[in-house]
């Protein structure tokens, strides 16, 4: 074991510190587009095609940069590059939610990321309670969820639950009200800065799973390749280090 304390913005070396006898979270938060599974291909295919029909251009710079973000806003960035005048954020928003629901329903299924699954495993078996967060509307979130071979998760908070998405803390504040839980015992898991900023300004700790973006290191933050090998251990030490217990 290390004297040096990590810092708070990488992962630690393996073995660099006993965690086995750190607190475990009193929840664990899933982000679902690219976090929990890689569907945000499926939302940037759907802008474009969406753009395309209504006489615009989208360029993948633009589609990289809705990642993580509230579909309203996302769609006033559609309708912005798109070359109609009736277009309204509510009707934006409900083709771009109906196609991707219709993709993840009756497309080929997709595939949780790496570890992912076995951590949904380890943590039920430990009894640690998992919600999903998303910014994602519930009917895109149930046409992935009705697919899984059981639900994994105790409770939902779809983009269209709350009232401010993120980067508010709103959801994530919602998930830990909803549980009993105090967000400061809780950890996020997500992919996008808009959902890490999310997170840690509810006052969790978040851990970001790189993927599509980058996400920049803050307090509060640890930031992962992959959750391959993560368990509920690894989980307790990242808190415990962010709380500044040794």
């Amino acid at each position: 074991m290390t004297n040096d304390a990590p810092t708070p913005t990488e992962a630690p070396a393996a073995g660099s510190r006993d965690s086995s006898t750190d607190p475990l979270p009193a929840a664990v938060l899933w982000d679902f587009d690219g976090t929990l599974v890689d569907s945000e291909p499926i939302w940037m295919r759907m802008e474009h095609e969406l753009v395309a029909e209504w006489g615009g251009q989208w360029s993948d710079e633009q589609a990289y940069q809705m990642v993580g973000n509230d579909l309203r806003e996302s769609a006033r960035h559609l309708i912005a590059a798109s070359a109609r005048d009736d277009l309204t954020i509510d009707g934006v928003v409900a083709a771009l939610v109906s196609r991707v629901a219709a993709e993840l329903r009756d497309g080929p299924m997709l595939e949780l990321r790496p570890g992912a699954g076995e951590l949904l495993q380890q943590l039920a078996a430990a009894g640690v309670p998992c919600a999903l967060v998303s910014a994602s509307y519930r009917e895109v979130l149930e046409a992935m969820l009705t697919r899984l071979p059981a639900n994994p998760f105790v409770d939902v908070v779809a983009g269209d639950d709350v009232t401010h998405g993120k980067p508010h803390p709103e959801p994530y504040l919602t998930a830990c009200a909803r549980l009993g839980v105090r967000p400061e015992d809780c950890v996020v898991l997500e992919d996008s800065n808009t959902g890490a900023d999310s997170g840690n300004a509810a006052g969790a700790v978040v851990l970001v799973i790189r993927n599509h973006v980058q996400v920049p290191p803050a307090p509060r933050r640890v930031l992962l390749d992959t959750l391959a090998g993560v368990g509920p251990a690894e989980l307790a030490g990242h808190l415990a280090r962010a709380r500044g217990e040794r």
